[in-house]
Formats: structure tokens, sequence, C-alpha cells
């Protein structure tokens, strides 16, 4: 075992609501509109509390978001402080848009501009002294799990075990980072990589001691190659993969073609042209879930996740770019779920309702079962990132 025009020049909220929220109803056309499969409306019910009705207004809110990330990221406004999805007290979902400076204004009823402290710029730089300490070598102490930009809470949130404030606090005071922006949250269970136990597709490694089940992620291609992205953690580059033909007999079907892991962690294996490889997650036997691209979702934007051991169970993105510190290593740039997965899962696949591939599976804790799956979160590493990484390109549905 072992990652535009005028207006935006005088500030993002110069422009009228009006004007905003017209670009907002252009840009949310496209593969959003997309049917949601069968088996991904029955999870996001399920597993998110949702009436038909309000799953109807979460995918509305969903599509206006989803065209407006990238450019309220890219307005150039130093005070814009992110944005998400975020469901009110009457179970309906909007779209929150956060700025330092900003008289308090409505637009249409799925959309709420919010006044906050810190800016979007301001605590990613604290985020960013606490990533640089990790890199230089310094020790994070134990019971820290990790840090990120939180936009909801508009802090840069320390997840750590309970009992270790304190040597957290020490930590943050030695990286230099904003006190101001800091806040620190309980959890009670490590994340851990999810590939040392038994554990949509299932796929097995071998690093030439000792097999270990993992999950493929997405199809891919490079240079007429095909393959599988997959997490980094679940083998090295050159390992081989297998698929089980019986209780007692593999078949191997390609090798791990380059790995990245701890710092971050992906992978893609190459897997022999006599296999095939179809662009779809499987959806537990109800029907594939086809993958028509990979535009990333907001925070606060539903995902379902497919993995071999506990199958497709969907939640709500948290944080983005978020360190997480597991036994012994640290990655960077995973995105935060609220959603369980256990062993043998790691490398599956994260995917939005209208078929957006999102990443595949680091880590998480605790586990499906019970009352423990509400409690858990799980990680996953960008898939827009992997391929980047290794010149791939992701294989989609017509």
């Amino acid at each position: 075992m072992r990652k535009i025009g005028s207006w935006a020049k005088r500030g993002l909220f110069a422009v009228s609501p009006l004007a905003l929220l017209l670009s907002m109803s252009v840009s949310a056309a496209g593969p959003a509109e997309r049917e949601v499969a069968p088996k991904v409306r029955e999870a996001l019910q399920r597993d998110l509390g949702l009436s038909p009705p309000q799953l109807a207004q979460y995918l509305k809110v969903e599509r206006l978001a989803a065209g407006q990330q990238e450019m309220l990221a890219a307005s150039g406004d130093d005070r814009f402080a992110g944005s998400w999805l975020e469901r009110k007290a009457n179970g309906d979902y909007q779209l929150v848009v956060a700025s330092t400076s900003l008289a308090p204004k409505r637009g249409m009823a799925d959309v709420e501009f919010r006044n906050v402290r810190h800016s979007l710029g301001r605590l990613a730089d604290a985020k960013a002294e606490l990533d640089t300490l990790a890199e230089r070598g310094a020790k994070v102490p134990k019971g820290v799990y990790g840090w990120f930009v939180d936009v909801r809470n508009n802090t840069v949130t320390v997840n750590v075990a309970p009992g270790a404030k304190v040597s957290a606090i020490d930590f943050v005071a030695s990286s230099g980072a904003d006190a101001g922006t800091i806040r620190f949250q309980s959890m009670a269970s490590a994340p851990r990589p999810l590939a040392t136990l038994k554990g949509g597709s299932e796929y097995l490694s071998n690093d030439g001691s000792n097999y270990y089940y993992c999950s493929v992620g997405f199809a891919v291609t490079r240079q007429g190659e095909q393959g599988f992205a997959t997490a980094g953690h679940c083998g090295n580059a050159g390992d081989r993969a297998f698929v089980a033909v019986n209780r007692r007999t593999v078949s191997q079907i390609g090798a791990f073609a380059a790995s990245n892991f701890p710092n971050t962690d992906r992978a893609w294996v190459r897997v022999d042209n006599n296999h095939s490889l179809l662009p779809v997650v499987d959806g537990e036997n109800q029907g594939d879930i086809p993958v028509y691209g990979s535009t990333e979702a907001p925070v606060g934007a539903a995902v379902c996740r497919s993995g071999r051991t506990t199958g497709l169970h969907c939640g709500t993105i948290e944080a983005k770019n978020v360190t997480v510190q597991y036994p012994g290593e640290s990655v960077n740039g995973l995105t935060q779920v609220k959603v369980c997965a256990e062993g043998g899962d790691s490398g599956g696949s994260f995917i939005t309702t209208p078929g957006q591939a999102q990443g595949v599976l680091s880590g998480g804790n605790y586990s499906c079962k019970g009352k423990q799956a509400r409690l858990a979160t799980s990680y996953f590493q960008p898939i827009n990132p992997l391929l980047q990484a290794y010149g791939l390109t992701l294989k989609t549905s017509q």
C-alpha cells in the first residue's frame, strides 16, 4: 500500500441582480438538463430525504448554479467569498453568493446574496500557510485530520479528534495562518485510505506480495490505450491489476500506468485491449448511470458514489481543496462529501445527477452500517486534475 465584461471590473455585485440572474439562466443550459437516471433519483430521495417535488426544485437550482461558479470565481472581485447550494428550513434549495462588501438584497427565490467577514482570497491564504508548514516537513499532531476553506462558515476549518484541540491550536499558531479565520471542528473517527480491506465494479491490485480490493473510477483513454482512473493508494506504478474469476482464481487485466500517493491520491490503470470499459457508473443492477462529461459541481451540490463494497450512496459536497491527514500521510486537493464509504470502495466514482464525473474515492471515516452512515464523511480526488496530470481523456456516453 502506500491529489469579463466591464461590470466585473467594477465589482461582482455592481451588476444588477436581474442581469446576474439572467446570465445564470442562460449558463445553466446544456448537459445539466439531461434526464437524471432513475436509480440516481431513488438514491437522492433516500439519502437526502427529498420528496419528488423537492428533488425537482433541487435539480432546478443545481442547473442554475452549475453555470455560475466559474464565472463568480473568475470575476476579479477581491470581495467575493464563495458560493454554494444550501437547503432552507422548508426543504427547498437556494444558491448563496457571499461577499465581504454587500448590502443585503434578494434576487429571485432561489438566490440569496449574503454578507460575510472574510474574502475567499484571505481564507485561501490562511489555508496555504497550513499547507506550507506540512509540506516543509513539520509534524502534523496526532488527532489533526485535515483542513479546508469552508465557504459555508466563512472560515478555514480544521478537523480534529476529541481532545486534540490544544495541539491543533499550537500547530496553527506555528504556521503563521491568520487566527481570525480558523475554526476547529470535532471529528470522532479518523479518515483513512479505504483499500486495505475487501473492497462501481471491483478489481484487485497486487504489489508482488499481497492483493488489495479497490473500485474502478471512470473509463479513460490515452493515445489509443484504454484504462480507468482510480485512487493512487490502491497501487504503485507497475503493480498489476486483476479481476476475480472465482473465490480462488484471479485474471490479470492490466497494470498501474501511473500513481501518486501521498500529497495527491490519483492513479490510472492501463487495461489490455481485449477487455471492455464502458463510459457508465454502476447503479446497483438498477440501470447504469451514463457519464456525459466532467463539469465540476459546486459546494452544496448532490453527488452519488459507487463502489464494490457498499454500492450506490449519495450525499452533498461540503468543501473543496481539502487537506486530509491520514495516518502518517497527508493528501491535498481533495473534495469533502457528507456520504459513507467502506474498505474496497476506494477508487470508485463520484458522479452528479446530470451525469458529470467528479472524482474517485480516496478515504473516509465510519461505515455505511446503521447510524454510522449519518455521521460519515468521505473524500474524493477530483477527476479533472487527474485527467490533466496523466494526459487522459474521459470516455463519455453519446
